[in-house]
């Protein structure tokens, strides 16, 4: 169900154009105002607006080159705007589309045209977010680096199984690649030339997880009556590609319970919905815990476990395809050093052999924000000795605590308490996900934090261990 926006200050209008696309079976949200535009725009995720010129408080046209200007993190594409006034000229109506406006309709509406122009807006808008979409699934491809002999079984195991419209259970570390396996699975696919929508569920509360993903109907957004929003879940935008649910082991059992019933019927229901909403979605889920041992402890349903494990692909952890480190490391200096302007940066073997050394808890994902601090830390430097490292990874013995450094390597030199603070706190919650391998929920309990207060703390050190 799309949700339309009617800016108009005749409140006939705004009445009688509602009543007739909720027939049509449009959700729709009315504002008199540039001012209660304004505020709707910014909280709900409309597909469409139907934007009077002439408002009390202000230019439509205005109002108009600020849609199109903006977005938020729910709403990555504008709505499509249709410009409609009791006064139109060729002047207005040439000026609204040069401002981006997607048609122009005269008052009295013709309800045919009104109806028409609608709904070849909104598809223009769905097409639109599908195209950036899939722009991003392409921007974020990477190969699959590598030439141990898992990785090569690995390759060969996604050319095989690619091509089908089999569901995909990835297990893995956390760091070690996951979602990359999940999208070059995509992009070799049947679907790769439609979306590729990813969704962690150990990231959303569980207040939130079932509409992130079922979306919600009017009215029924977590604001309640009083806050008259629409959103489309991620099932619904997966529709004809693929859904990532990384992390899955992290549902609870009444999402679970949700899941599979729409892997099953290919059909759900939207919060707040009574039609369901039909999909063709081919699902990809990824989990750093062992499921089978969730199954035991009753945290996680057999029969979902079953439904997504119909073809299992296992990513092994960095420590066990060293030999695949030295192309790591040289790519992402590559990669990063575009990213910074920085002119080709090479990186000595005694730096190789050191890295190697080091037991890599953060897998990939920690091997590349190391390459990044290091780059951002040594500006000059065109090649990367073993000294340009990190104290963590100079720790080979797996000695940690405060006087580690004295013992095992030189010590780094920091310009403030805070810095030599952040870096401790750091490496002893690097130290307790490698106790608990990789498995964040375990590691917040051990140190007696708050599974997102342990997420918030990790993103501001810098530590990227769910992907």
């Amino acid at each position: 169900m799309s949700h339309v926006l009617i800016v108009d200050d005749e409140a006939d209008i705004r009445e009688s154009l509602e009543a007739i696309l909720r027939e049509e079976d449009y959700a729709i949200t009315t504002a008199g105002t540039v001012a209660e535009a304004r505020t709707l725009l910014r909280d709900a995720d409309f597909q469409a607006v139907l934007l009077d010129i002439w408002l009390p408080d202000g230019d439509g046209l205005d109002l108009l080159t600020e849609i199109r200007n903006t977005s938020n993190n729910s709403r990555p594409i504008a709505p499509e705007v249709i410009m409609i006034s009791g006064h139109g000229t060729i002047e207005s109506a040439v000026r609204a589309t040069k401002l981006g406006a997607y048609d122009f309709l005269e008052k009295p509406l013709s309800l045919d045209r009104t109806l028409l122009v609608l709904r070849n807006a909104i598809n223009a808008h769905k097409l639109r977010l599908e195209n950036q979409e899939f722009a991003t699934q392409l921007t974020a491809r990477a190969s699959i680096t590598g030439d141990s002999i898992s990785i090569k079984a690995l390759r060969q195991q996604i050319k095989l199984m690619a091509p089908t419209n089999g569901r995909v259970l990835i297990f893995g570390e956390s760091g070690t690649g996951k979602e990359l396996i999940a999208r070059t699975i995509h992009a070799e696919s049947l679907r790769r030339d439609r979306v590729f929508v990813e969704l962690n569920c150990a990231a959303i509360p569980e207040d939130f997880i079932e509409s992130e993903l079922f979306g919600y109907r009017h009215g029924a957004g977590p604001g309640g009556p009083n806050q008259p929003t629409e959103k489309r879940g991620t099932f619904e935008r997966a529709d004809g590609g693929t859904l990532f649910l990384d992390e899955v082991g992290d549902m609870s059992l009444k999402t679970q319970a949700k899941v599979l019933r729409a892997l099953d019927e290919q059909r759900f229901y939207p919060v707040g919905a009574s039609t369901p909403t039909h999909v063709d979605v081919r699902v990809i889920a990824a989990t750093n815990k062992d499921l089978e041992e969730e199954i035991a402890r009753g945290n996680f349903r057999e029969d979902l476990f079953y439904r997504l494990n119909v073809i299992p692909f296992f990513v092994p952890p960095l420590r066990d395809r060293k030999e695949d480190l030295p192309a790591l490391a040289r790519e992402f200096l590559s990669d990063l050093g575009q990213e910074y302007g920085r002119a080709r940066v090479e990186i000595s073997d005694t730096a190789i052999n050191q890295l190697k050394a080091y037991h890599w808890p953060g897998n990939v994902r920690e091997l590349r924000n190391v390459i990044e601090r290091v780059l951002i830390l040594n500006p000059k430097a065109h090649r990367i000795e073993a000294k340009h490292l990190p104290m963590l990874v100079q720790r080979t013995d797996g000695i940690t605590g405060p006087g580690a450094a004295s013992r095992t390597g030189p010590r780094e030199e920091f310009s403030t308490l805070q810095a030599a603070r952040e870096a401790y706190e750091r490496d002893y919650i690097l130290k307790e996900l490698d106790r608990n391998h990789g498995n964040i929920s375990r590691a917040a309990e051990s140190l007696g934090l708050e599974r997102s207060h342990l997420y918030r703390k990790m993103k501001t050190l810098g530590i990227h261990f769910g992907e």
